[in-house]
């Protein structure tokens, strides 16, 4: 039996109790699609399946990685793939390995010029970013855009798509070079939620209120985000990184007349399929065009997979967290 190297998390836990081992290579089933795999990003979510936290559970033991760039290497059924193309896609699980097996619709061909690394680190946070604010937000040129957690992968995406669809974008983070991150993204306000409250210091900052606040982060600051939104203002929520779900007061929807929505990929490609594949075509070109590069915080071997996740885990991350399996 053929065998690959692989992060496996035999028992829930921290991100250490993840180990690299040889394991039996993934089984080829009809109608999937084997990919030798380059580089793969490290996602909060992993980190909640390894904890065994997350809202869908995997029981051990099982190879985490959610996010993956690499080559076709065999292909089961028709599936428009061909040995030797070069991909990016996603899955619950399986990435932190030297193989990945998946159904051929998680697949989408790397554009031409685009490396390995960014190519694993744009997926997720760029589309969940884009999405977003372009679908969910309907985000305008000229809108003030508040984003939480702007030092993380979904974070600094959405401040550099804000920017680049002609948004003013304030950036809540937690340290200076987070901030210092936002700001080299085209953040035009900052704000360190550690050294500052962030209720007064958002009615400071934007005396009239935001447009928009994008929350990937949820706990203790989503509230006095949502305060800081003007007569019709939008809330979107797209994760609770804090591992806190945040209680919202509901009478201050009704009192300030804002909305609160939420996004998830399916919810989008059932309602308005059109739209979605227009945003993709729109990222991307994007990304071939250079405007919207992932900022790649760090980059770890498959050896090291523990200690890039407990980067993550700590929040110590700015922008993505990389696993490079091409050596």
């Amino acid at each position: 039996m053929r065998r690959v190297r692989a992060a496996l998390c035999r028992s829930y836990g921290p991100p250490e109790v993840v180990r690299v081992e040889e394991v039996p290579a993934p089984e080829l089933t009809d109608g999937a699609v084997r990919v030798r795999v380059a580089a793969a990003a490290v996602n909060f979510p992993d980190v909640l399946l390894i904890a065994g936290e997350y809202q869908i559970s995997v029981p051990p033991p099982f190879v985490p990685g959610s996010e993956f760039a690499g080559v076709v290497t065999e292909v089961a059924g028709r599936s428009g793939l061909e040995v030797g193309d070069r991909v990016t896609g996603t899955g619950l699980v399986g990435a932190f390995a030297e193989e990945v097996v998946v159904g051929a619709d998680s697949l989408r061909r790397v554009p031409a010029g685009v490396g390995d690394h960014r190519a694993a680190a744009f997926g997720v946070a760029h589309r969940t970013a884009y999405h977003a604010l372009r679908s969910v937000a309907g985000l305008r040129p000229g809108d003030e855009l508040v984003v939480l957690g702007a030092g993380g992968g979904v974070g600094l995406a959405a401040v550099q798509l804000g920017v680049l669809l002609g948004a003013s974008v304030t950036a809540v983070a937690s340290s200076a070079d987070k901030l210092a991150a936002a700001a080299s993204h085209g953040a035009r306000l900052r704000v360190n939620h550690r050294e500052t409250a962030l209720r007064e210091a958002l009615r400071e900052a934007l005396p009239d209120g935001a447009d928009v606040v994008l929350d990937p982060v949820g706990g203790a600051l989503s509230e006095p985000a949502l305060r800081s939104l003007r007569r019709g203002g939008r809330f979107v929520t797209v994760g609770y990184a804090s591992g806190v779900i945040p209680k919202i007061p509901l009478n201050l929807v009704l009192i300030k007349g804002v909305r609160i929505l939420g996004f998830q990929f399916a919810d989008l490609v059932a309602a308005a399929p059109e739209e979605f594949r227009r945003n993709e075509e729109e990222l991307t070109a994007l990304l071939t065009s250079c405007p919207a590069l992932p900022h790649i915080g760090a980059t770890y071997p498959l050896g090291e997979v523990a200690s890039a996740l407990r980067r993550v885990a700590d929040g110590q991350a700015i922008g993505k967290i990389l696993v490079d399996l091409s050596r």
